[in-house]
């Protein structure tokens, strides 16, 4: 899977959450979770929308497969 986030936006999370310094390997490893919990969220957003017979993804859709996960 190819990258989507940038480090800079992760490393500010990171930060937020109170840590004083983030390497960039860390940063790498929340990249690829957030990632890979952002497609399946996704996927499971499309399906939701393609049942309700639409091609839009609502902001309903995602909340919803992030409670079905």
């Amino acid at each position: 899977m190819a990258k989507v986030i940038p480090f800079a936006p992760i490393e500010r999370l990171i930060r937020t959450a109170g840590a004083p310094r983030v390497s960039e390997g860390a940063g790498i490893a929340l990249t690829e979770i957030l990632e890979d919990y952002g497609l399946r969220i996704s996927k499971e957003a499309i399906k939701l929308a393609e049942h309700a017979g639409r091609k839009t993804i609502k902001a309903e859709d995602i909340k919803l497969a992030k409670e079905m996960l």
